[in-house]
């Protein structure tokens, strides 16, 4: 929005060019949204508590956890709002990349609301029922891989319905163009064609996953916010590189015209994360609810496909990937030694993974801080493959 007044009377102020600079606009996008984080923040907090929207703590979980229960929850529609409002303000409304993640990141979102609500009102910790959150996550994750599948490989949306043309024309056989290649990061010329079907399921998988591997990372205060602020962060910076003709041919990424937008959203995620953190830090006056950790994670995987950056994605996020497999593992054991030997069995002391050091002895600061050093190590190797081919 901003974008286009200073475009519209930049003729009569010249120093409103400088808006046309989109790491300009992305430094203030962070800047606003944290002052809208910290403002609204006091606010939300007493209207969520006034709403009795207090977090249902799970009975079998670690006992230092029972006083938590009554903290207002669903604390991610701050995250939201702040967003939301940088976003529109600084981004340009023109950009397509910018429209899929916001539709994604409200989308998911709202699915995270219904499930919060229905953990608040029916003082339920399950919420909305695993097969029913699974279809709508799915139904978002698939409408935005198909759109994506085509959208990535155009440099605008005219284009874009022309390849979806031909490729239905096709027989649904027509191949996508090398950018739109599986990227393997530290080498110079190793990709994987994907074929729109490959490219549509990967999405999809890259979505949904990193959307329930942020939510099974947010059990402890301030876990889940920073590691989020640090590869969306990173992403953002693999977003300028990527939609720049001369930096993304020197780097040899693929050039995604209009992807260096998202730089002004991931400016604006992070800034939101920071001020969220400010009232999410130990001991939490509020928690951001599946609301937040649904949309913050389908939004880190939507970015991470349109920059090409799956596979760094999984690594810069090791620390979600890491929880998500212990709950698997977890889960599966479980299982397995039941059916086995009629009596289950745990590998972990408890899932998540933040739990199991939990039980362990390691106080819930100490689980925290750690995982953000191992996240932040993991984002600049991330990095590194920037240059390191």
């Amino acid at each position: 929005m901003l974008l286009w007044l200073a475009q519209y009377f930049q003729q009569d102020m010249g120093v409103l060019r400088v808006f046309n600079f989109i790491t300009f606009r992305a430094v203030f996008a962070t800047l606003t949204s944290i002052t809208i984080g910290l403002l609204a923040g006091p606010g939300v907090i007493r209207m969520l508590t006034r709403l009795k929207v207090g977090q249902a703590v799970r009975t079998d979980g670690p006992q230092t956890h029972l006083i938590k229960s009554g903290t207002p929850t669903m604390g991610g529609v701050l995250l939201l709002i702040s967003i939301g409002i940088s976003t529109l303000l600084w981004a340009d409304l023109s950009n397509r990349f910018v429209w899929v993640v916001l539709v994604v990141t409200l989308g998911f979102g709202a699915i995270g609301w219904v499930d919060d609500y229905r953990k608040v009102v029916f003082k339920d910790p399950k919420g909305m029922a695993s097969k029913e959150k699974y279809f709508w996550q799915s139904l978002i994750g698939i409408v935005a891989a198909v759109y994506l599948a085509f959208s990535v490989s155009a440099p605008s949306n005219g284009q874009f319905f022309d390849i979806f043309i031909n490729w239905v024309q096709s027989g649904f056989t027509m191949d996508l163009p090398n950018k739109a290649d599986l990227i393997v990061p530290f080498f110079k010329t190793i990709s994987y064609p994907l074929g729109v079907w490959g490219f549509i399921a990967l999405t999809y998988f890259v979505i949904v996953g990193t959307s329930n591997a942020v939510n099974l990372t947010d059990g402890l205060d301030g876990l889940a916010i920073m590691p989020t602020v640090m590869v969306g962060s990173a992403l953002g910076l693999f977003a300028y590189v990527t939609g720049n003709a001369s930096y993304s041919k020197y780097l040899l990424l693929p050039h995604i015209p209009g992807a260096g937008e998202l730089l002004i959203f991931c400016g604006a995620m992070a800034g939101a994360g920071l001020a969220f953190l400010w009232f999410n830090a130990h001991p939490a006056q509020v928690f951001m609810g599946d609301v937040g950790a649904l949309a913050l994670g389908g939004a880190l995987g939507t970015i991470a496909v349109i920059v090409r950056q799956e596979i760094v994605l999984f690594m810069m996020g090791g620390v979600f990937v890491v929880e998500t497999i212990s709950v698997i593992l977890q889960v599966g054991y479980f299982k397995f030694t039941k059916k086995k030997f009629g009596t289950g069995k745990r590998l972990f002391l408890m899932a998540p993974l933040h739990h199991h050091f939990e039980q362990k002895g390691w106080k819930e600061t100490q689980v925290v801080v750690r995982f953000w050093i191992i996240t932040m190590m993991l984002v600049l190797l991330g990095l590194s493959t920037l240059k390191l081919r």
